[in-house]
């Protein structure tokens, strides 16, 4: 039998039958969890059998703990700085949430699943795991921990270049930017290089990716989708998850967490379940929840994902349509992670999915939709007796210790949910090496090799809609004797706390010096075009559009305004003089959404769009350096008459039906927009040179 890889730092290591392993919880005898010779199940068991009711508890929550690279100066650390230690009460979306010192939440508090939220270097991460690692080793069963991050390889604003970004990781365009691609090569070279970042930096785990079916083109998070046709995110689904876990999970893998099972994009006109007024699913299509918002789910369910994340969402029955998923109504009206019809019934039993359902952040203490009647530790006990496994965004496991001392859950659900747990973290071989080489992590993660890939990825996420008389590209000799205006827009009147909403949703720059910073970008990097300054001195104006608006952390007052003007962080007036003093206008817009584009594309000669797509690449297609391959991943819409809501709350448009397909609902009325060449900007559209 092939020795595995065993590594151990605290605890000591034993020799059975010339064979090494880990005596993890000191007692001089090889126990069957600590036996890599036996079934990840034979191990889960054992384990679970030998586990305190705090050490159960302990389990059954994931959230954030700082590293210690994030302390003040006044603020105590541990190990050197790298731990943090500080013990304080935050508050996060109308609830508060402790955070305990790193050494309390792991040794006593047992937690072994962290959420790490902070861009740190690859070493610095990497150094910061290696010991929490060391500490968990040095716990009374030696059970290690596993970090999880949400998606770092994909740009969450608008950049000019990677020299700009300030993410640590590779950056390719957003989700959105891959899916326009269509490149399944390049989705698989992507897929490897997070793998080997995340392997890297020791993150085990990644809450990744979006498997929702965008198709209310409200719904502020369709940027972190792969579009809206379920075909589409079905093929790129299988190749994105053996590309981070590979063929089958073991010791070389990323275990990925596929989200937001039944799918988010459901939604009632924009308004998302984060909050209150966005608490339903609604299916209005009869048939819609299994055509357009399963089918992504059960590809990356064939492909082995290894966890599923339910979304917080209750699916109505009032306002929803059927037969939908095979039945005619919906069991219960609680949010999908208590929902024992959705997670028990159709996840596991009709999608037959066998690993374990990690919910959204805060079920128990915020977001605890159709369940807000219940104590915490009764929310504790119907999440897990739902078939949910874990709760996501919780560092206090106090609600799932009550819930076992008096009762209300059975230790035969404890010890099912704890054994899918197990399951995981014994198949990542994590128990015989948990550690990685942190001296190494910098040269592995973000090199030249990557990043030449990645631009690539932008490249090919730059889509053509309109090339009037064929302006584009801009090419040396359409170019000479031309002068160049070229400016950035994008809001830049931000409050403070937006731009602290904004940092928590991966954007951490300040766009009022991105705009600033532009021009000068541009300037040093085609030192052969003549850029002015005055756009009365252009001949050619090159606009970058990136329109802002709404948030998935707060509601708007009223419905979430698609259309490009001021509100949404673009001077239409401004574009309006440049074109009456410019002989050809060129444009691109930044589409985190389907935005309404009736207020600008009749005012350009060409028209490009992006998906957080660098800025560089954009201009490269331009001016001709590069040709347009992209493809429309979302249909934008024709304008307000096409998304308008009625007094009922009803859309002229179905919400849980995807853009290429709303038309067959409107009673005659087209849903995409169409513009003054008579093209029509509907999902797979595209033109190239």
């Amino acid at each position: 039998m092939e020795q595995k890889n065993v590594q151990a730092r605290i605890k000591k290591l034993i020799q059975v039958d010339g064979l090494t392993f880990k005596d993890l919880n000191g007692n001089g005898v090889l126990d069957p969890y600590e036996d890599w010779r036996l079934s990840p199940e034979e191990r889960a068991k054992d384990l679970v059998s030998r586990m305190t009711l705090e050490e159960k508890a302990g389990m059954f929550v994931i959230g954030d703990i700082p590293m210690g690279i994030s302390s003040k100066p006044d603020e105590p650390t541990s190990h050197g700085g790298v731990l943090h230690e500080k013990d304080v009460e935050v508050e996060m979306r109308g609830h508060k949430r402790r955070t305990m010192p790193t050494t309390y939440q792991l040794a006593t508090k047992h937690q072994r699943h962290i959420i790490v939220r902070e861009n740190a270097s690859p070493e610095d991460m990497a150094r910061w795991v290696n010991t929490m690692e060391e500490v968990c080793e040095g716990t009374r069963l030696g059970i290690p921990c596993i970090v999880a991050s949400n998606s770092k390889n994909e740009s969450a604003d608008v950049r000019y270049n990677a020299d700009e970004e300030p993410n640590k990781f590779t950056t390719f365009p957003g989700t959105l930017g891959l899916a326009a691609g269509r490149n399944m090569d390049m989705i698989e070279k992507f897929a490897k290089i997070v793998h080997d970042e995340f392997m890297a930096t020791n993150i085990r785990k990644g809450y990744m990716y979006m498997a929702d079916t965008a198709t209310d083109p409200r719904w502020f998070r369709t940027f972190g989708t792969f579009g809206e046709n379920p075909d589409l995110i079905c093929d790129i689904f299988p190749r994105v998850i053996k590309g981070v876990q590979g063929e089958k999970l073991d010791e070389n893998s990323v275990a990925m967490t596929t989200k937001h099972f039944p799918g988010g994009g459901a939604r009632e006109n924009g308004f998302d379940p984060h909050y209150k007024e966005g608490e339903f699913n609604c299916y209005a299509t009869p048939g819609s929840l299994e055509k357009y918002h399963l089918p992504p789910f059960k590809a990356a369910i064939d492909a082995g994902t290894s966890s599923i994340m339910p979304y917080y969402a209750i699916p109505s029955n009032e306002k929803s349509g059927f037969p939908q998923n095979g039945v005619d109504h919906f069991d219960e009206e609680i949010a999908f992670a208590y929902n024992k019809q959705f997670i028990t019934g159709f996840l596991r039993g009709q999608l037959g999915f066998d690993g374990y359902v990690n919910s959204d952040s805060g079920v128990i203490s915020a977001m605890s939709w159709g369940a807000e009647d219940l104590s915490k530790p009764g929310r504790a006990a119907r999440v897990l007796k739902a078939g949910t496994d874990m709760v996501s965004g919780e560092t206090d496991p106090a609600p799932f210790l009550e819930a076992m001392k008096t009762g209300l859950v059975g230790q035969d659900v404890v010890d099912r949910a704890l054994c899918r747990l197990f399951k995981e973290l014994f198949v990542l071989g994590l128990f015989e090496n948990p550690y990685v080489d942190e001296k190494a992590a910098n040269a592995l993660v973000n090199t030249p090799e990557t990043k030449a890939v990645a631009y690539q990825a932008h490249l090919d996420s730059v889509v053509l809609l309109k090339n009037k008389e064929n302006l584009l590209p801009l090419t040396a000799e359409k170019l000479a004797g031309k002068k160049i205006y070229v400016e950035m827009m994008m809001r830049t009147d931000y409050t403070e706390a937006e731009l602290a909403a904004m940092a928590r949703s991966g954007s951490a720059s300040n766009p009022k010096e991105t705009v600033e910073a532009f021009a000068g970008l541009v300037r040093k990097n085609h030192p052969e075009l003549t850029i002015v300054d005055d756009y009365h001195d252009a001949d050619i104006a090159l606009l970058f559009l990136k329109p802002a608006s709404g948030s998935y952390f707060e509601a708007t007052p009223s419905y979430l305004e698609l259309n490009i003007l001021k509100e949404t962080g673009v001077d239409v007036d401004h574009i309006k003089e440049i074109r009456a003093a410019v002989d050809k206008v060129v444009m691109n817009v930044n589409l985190n959404l389907p935005y309404l584009l009736n207020n600008v594309e009749p005012m350009a000669d060409a028209l490009t769009v992006g998906f957080y797509t660098f800025t560089q690449a954009t201009l490269d297609v331009m001016l001709g350096l590069a040709n347009p391959v992209g493809k429309l991943p979302i249909t934008l819409p024709a304008g307000d008459e096409a998304i308008a809501v009625d007094e009922n709350a009803i859309c002229a448009s179905p919400n849980d039906v995807p853009g290429y397909d709303k038309a067959k609902y409107m009673n005659g009325k087209e849903y995409a927009y169409r513009d003054t060449e008579g093209s029509q900007y509907i999902y797979g559209f595209g033109l190239s040179y």
